[in-house]
């Protein structure tokens, strides 16, 4: 444990952001895989949906720092392409 009182609040606050960006992450993968559990399923309607919010979550995890730009942008090409997929194939 540290001694100086400012090492001790980086402490702190490193703690509470970690447990932040935990749950984050863990929403952001949520959503990631309920859009592609819709698509696998053949769900269009709900696979739009999820794919809405799933985009948001990634572009809110970039100006969080949490994701890279370029991942969200490749994660979000990916399922917009899936979802592409599936509607021509409906």
């Amino acid at each position: 444990m540290p001694n100086i009182k400012s090492a001790v609040k980086r402490v702190k606050t490193n703690e509470k952001r970690r447990l932040l960006n935990a749950s984050q992450k863990s929403a952001l993968r949520t959503a990631v895989k309920a859009a592609d559990v819709a698509i696998a399923n053949n769900e269009v309607e709900t696979a739009k949906a999820a794919l809405i919010v799933a985009s948001k979550k990634l572009d809110k995890a970039v100006t969080k720092g949490l994701l890279h730009k370029n991942a969200a942008a490749r994660k979000k090409s990916r399922l917009a392409k899936k979802l592409n997929a599936l509607t021509a194939q409906a």
